[in-house]
């Protein structure tokens, strides 16, 4: 049984399945797929509320988690030289696709599209080390210069939703992000003075306070818990690499991503519902320049990036060329998650919004070819 749940949490079935559900029910009865969307669920909350100001915390707070330890000694990012390539290629993947965005825009698109130049920034970490699995083996050094990418350039896609993403209906209030700097600062002080053995109270009470900050101020409170899970205990030498679990480790960190990684994935289903349902009848110029730029740009800057590190004197990791970095590239063109999120902030209008979530989607059309692309260039495997 417990393998059966392995299997779907590392096949991103109930993220996959959302989505299917949300663009079924969205086609064949749009209005009742709204109604329960915005319904009342829990006293005045909408399930929409629910799982994208609510649930969509744990989720950025599992991502936190791991940018943390990553970043710990011992660590995927740590020391920094080590980092160095997977960091420019982020740099690449992440400017790359808003160039790409911006400059197709000036061409075919409008005025009104220019704001959704944050959508293509971030990748799916859970689709994209899926599929790199697929291509590569889950032993091959290109997954983990993918995973480094993935999770850099969605820290850096957090900072641009919290920044350049406000909710356009209520403006900014950044006093009541004194609020967050308390729970910050509560976070701080409970690890450096008392030592929790558990993660709860800064949760409870830094979580609380920084949600809270960041509700009042119109900034996305989905973001609550990046500012308090750095804070958790860890340990002083860390040698846990990135999705692996060590038994030894029970700090508060890694409590926290071992008992709520499994909520997480499977709450995912939830996020799929929420955001995936759009008609069909909707894509429009914003589904195009959203699908070229994670297609496009993502694969262009990560490989010009990658290649430029290799000539400063950065290498690549054994066995990753020219051919590993190109797929590595497209892999990471798979924008599913974050970009759905982004999309849903970056545009008011229904009919804009819906086909840009729909260029998210076809996002997924990387996957596929990154696939084929692996077999016709005869990459080795290493499971």
């Amino acid at each position: 049984m417990k393998k059966r749940i392995n299997l779907l949490r590392e096949f991103s079935v109930p993220l996959l399945s959302g989505v299917v559900v949300a663009l079924i029910w969205a086609n064949l009865a749009p209005e009742g797929y709204h109604q329960f969307l915005q319904a009342p669920r829990l006293g005045p909350l909408s399930f929409h509320f629910l799982t994208n100001e609510l649930f969509m915390v744990l989720f950025f707070g599992m991502a936190a988690s791991e940018i943390t330890q990553s970043c710990l000694p011992g660590g995927d990012l740590h020391p920094l030289r080590k980092a160095i390539n997977p960091l420019l290629a982020t740099f690449g993947g992440v400017v790359g696709p808003v160039l790409v965005y911006l400059g197709l825009n000036s061409l075919i698109g409008s005025p009104s599209l220019r704001g959704g130049w944050g959508i293509p920034t971030a990748t799916d970490i859970a689709l994209a080390w899926l599929v790199a699995s697929l291509v590569f083996g889950r032993r091959h050094p290109a997954i983990s210069f993918l995973l480094l990418l993935a999770i850099a350039d969605d820290a850096i896609g957090l900072g641009i939703i919290a920044v350049f993403y406000p909710d356009p209906l209520h403006p900014v209030a950044p006093q009541w992000l004194g609020l967050t700097l308390a729970g910050m600062a509560f976070a701080f002080l409970l690890r450096r003075y008392k030592g929790a053995s558990s993660y709860w109270p800064y949760l409870l009470i830094g979580g609380t306070l920084s949600w809270a900050g960041l509700f009042k101020a119109h900034i996305h409170p989905a973001l609550a818990l990046v500012f308090i899970v750095p804070f958790l205990p860890h340990p002083l030498v860390e040698h846990k690499h990135l999705f692996e679990e060590d038994p030894r480790d029970l700090t508060p960190l890694a409590s926290f991503e071992h008992e709520w990684k499994v909520v997480v994935d499977f709450g995912l289903f939830m996020f799929g519902l929420a955001n995936a349902g759009v008609e069909f009848a909707v894509i429009g110029t914003a589904t195009w320049l959203v699908f070229a730029s994670l297609a496009v740009g993502k694969t262009c800057g990560i490989f010009g990036m990658g290649l430029l590190g290799r000539k400063l004197g950065y290498p690549l990791p054994s066995h990753v060329g020219k051919k590993e970095l190109l797929l590595i590239g497209l892999i990471a063109g798979l924008g599913l998650t974050v970009a759905l999120f982004v999309a849903g902030e970056a545009f008011t209008d229904p009919l804009i919004q819906g086909a840009a979530k729909m260029g998210a989607l076809f996002s997924a059309g990387c996957g596929l070819l990154a696939i084929i692309g692996g077999r016709l260039m005869q990459v080795r495997r290493k499971p």
